[in-house]
């Protein structure tokens, strides 16, 4: 089983409205509103792709019912902690330029996380866990590394796509797979990595650390994966910008679909960066159809 977990959970409330102008009324052309939180965005793209996921992690209120009924309709299975407050909700305004306004997450009681942590350690050697997204202030910033150290002894393995402070702290834990961009790569090395060259040298460094596969997104240039044995590029397809929400969790949720099936890196690099441009070229996250047009276009190289 494919677990994602989604400390930060939102309502992603996306709006358009025409030339957007600060300090005046300004009217709605189109609204949507969809289940968000990277983990999230990860279990829906493995459900659009045809493989299970169980989604954990803290959800309240009645924007917490909101996801969980969302979520139920698309066929996903969740089993989060309940908590005290709302769930967030995030807006994404889009009109002549895109902003993004985050909410405040709810308080998490040590009871809560304590019930968190015996979800994961009910985990198994069969188990993939996916830890992915920001980490609410309420929490530590070692929480990733804590939440790794409740799975150790099960050894299922431990995927975790976050930044900052939080990816600092989880490296040295050594989990299953890592996917950073490459300003994030460089922002824990304390370097600019902009280059192929610079990816592949500074992506092995994390490989040296003990972590198994690297997985380096680079916006519109593509993507890189390293491991001990190979160096592998995977172009970005062709197509028109629709979307930069969820583009690095469907690279996410793409690579896994295939690896649970097959096992095979290079298909599923290949699989997640077709899924990864599957979902910047449409509205919402990828679908089959698209990402089966995209992925005759990734031809993965080795570099």
């Amino acid at each position: 089983m494919i677990y994602t977990c989604t400390l930060n959970p939102a309502i992603d409330y996306f709006l358009q409205v025409d030339h957007f102008k600060a300090g005046e009324l300004n009217h709605v052309k189109a609204d949507r509103k969809m289940p968000g939180g990277k983990g999230i965005n990860v279990s829906r793209v493995l459900k659009h792709l045809g493989q299970t996921s169980k989604c954990l992690g803290f959800i309240g209120g009645f924007t917490g019912e909101f996801i969980k009924d969302k979520l139920a309709e698309e066929g996903i299975e969740a089993d989060f902690v309940p908590v005290d407050g709302d769930t967030r909700i995030n807006v994404k305004l889009k009109s002549d330029s895109e902003t993004e306004i985050n909410g405040v997450a709810p308080q998490i009681t040590d009871e809560q996380l304590n019930a968190l942590y015996a979800k994961l350690e009910k985990l198994t050697a069969d188990d993939l866990l996916v830890l992915s997204g920001s980490v609410p202030a309420t929490l530590p910033v070692t929480i990733y590394k804590d939440m790794m150290d409740h799975v150790s002894a099960s050894g299922a393995k431990v995927v975790v796509d976050t930044s900052g402070k939080a990816f600092r702290e989880i490296v040295d834990a050594k989990p299953f797979l890592v996917k950073p961009n490459h300003h994030e790569l460089g922002e824990y090395f304390g370097v600019t990595v902009e280059t192929f060259d610079e990816v592949k040298t500074y992506g092995k460094k994390l490989v040296e650390k003990g972590i198994e596969h690297v997985i380096v997104s680079m916006g519109g240039k593509g993507a890189v994966y390293i491991d001990k044995d190979e160096y592998l590029y995977a172009p970005p397809a062709k197509g028109e910008l629709k979307n930069s929400v969820g583009a690095g969790d469907s690279l996410v949720g793409g690579f896994l679909s295939e690896y649970a099936v097959s096992g095979d890196f290079r298909k599923a690099f290949q699989k997640g960066a077709a899924s990864g441009s599957a979902t910047a070229f449409s509205v919402d996250l990828c679908t089959q159809e698209k990402v089966e047009e995209l992925l005759p276009q990734i031809k993965i190289s080795a570099i």
